[in-house]
């Protein structure tokens, strides 16, 4: 921070009136403000998982077009390990100086302490702040393709027919993934086996070579083989159908599931008390990298949606997501 400077003023006495004046006129001059980052150190935003995935991609996109705004360098410092939540805490003991964010994302932040409470040393959502939205992406339902089972009702169907007999892969225990997938076992009263995975690739290609059922994956990594026909599309998570996959018919159009709507997300965090000017410039940079159309494209191509809204916002979002994972980690018993 740049050290304050302050000006000597000749004191006098002047009429009440010229007081006014004076009063008046200096009311008028703008503020000056104090820069919220001297361009001297760079900044650190943390990305909890390895360099390449999903989360990264979006980092390095955001961290580049956030520094240009900022005139600071960002730096991407993958910091992996218990599907996100050794970089999440080294977030969460950061230095609240405005040096260090976090792209955090659904599972380390609101999900972790729910299943593992001994092993997870923080709480994200005391021990965060929340800056704003990043990305929503739908997830996809795939099934290998000489499953007896075209839609999610069919698949519903097979599965009570034969409880413990389909299987489905995830990213892992505790995942976004395996949420959206219990909650459609919970309500509609199946049992199906969660196998869990480390990767996206290795659970399609073990779907594609009918060593598991089905699996629930992003939306991006299931699209271009449920296009080839190597696998089948079972069901879209989100409420709306996506435009990648017109035929895909959303789990909300599945009797019995109206208003489902379940998507991963990512979002820019700093460490609790980092100062409230800082957060909330970031914020607006933040909204303006998102509204860019190259921005929106580089997104979409990832199959992710931007983001938007305040942090107040942001806050609610993140609330009102952990509210539900919580009912459905208790319902499943979900434990790692």
């Amino acid at each position: 921070m740049a050290p304050h400077t302050s000006r000597s003023l000749t004191l006098f006495k002047p009429s009440s009136r010229l007081a006014a004046a004076v009063f008046a006129c200096c009311a008028a001059l703008p503020t000056l403000a104090q820069p919220a980052w001297p361009s001297a150190k760079p900044i650190t935003l943390i990305v909890p998982f390895g360099a390449g995935g999903n989360v990264d991609v979006t980092a390095r996109l955001i961290g580049q077009k956030l520094g240009e705004r900022l005139k600071q360098t960002v730096v991407i410092e993958n910091v992996v390990g218990a599907g996100g939540a050794i970089g999440t805490e080294k977030a969460v003991r950061a230095t609240p100086d405005g040096y260090t964010f976090l792209l955090g994302a659904d599972s380390p932040v609101a999900i972790a302490k729910l299943i593992n409470p001994a092993a997870v040393r923080y709480d994200g959502l005391k021990d965060l702040a929340p800056v704003g939205l990043v990305t929503t992406a739908p997830m996809v339902i795939i099934a290998r393709p000489d499953l007896p089972a075209n839609t999610l009702a069919e698949v519903i169907k097979l599965a009570r027919e034969k409880p413990g007999q389909l299987s489905y892969g995830t990213s892992g225990v505790g995942s976004i993934l395996q949420l959206a997938m219990e909650t459609i076992k919970t309500e509609s009263k199946t049992f199906m086996v969660h196998v869990p995975y480390r990767g996206g690739a290795q659970i399609v290609t073990d779907v594609i070579g009918k060593q598991i059922d089905l699996a629930v994956v992003i939306s991006v990594t299931g699209t271009p083989h449920i296009l080839d026909k190597r696998v089948k599309g079972i069901a879209v998570t989100d409420g709306k159908r996506i435009p990648s996959l017109p035929g895909v018919a959303t789990v909300a159009e599945t009797p019995g599931f109206k208003g489902f709507d379940m998507v991963s997300w990512t979002g820019l965090f700093a460490p609790v008390r980092t100062p409230p000017a800082i957060m909330e410039r970031l914020n607006r940079e933040l909204m303006e990298v998102l509204r860019a159309d190259d921005v929106r494209a580089k997104l979409a191509e990832g199959g992710a949606t931007g983001g938007s809204g305040s942090a107040a916002d942001f806050a609610r979002f993140v609330q009102k997501e952990q509210a539900r994972y919580v009912s459905v980690v208790k319902a499943a018993n979900i434990r790692e």
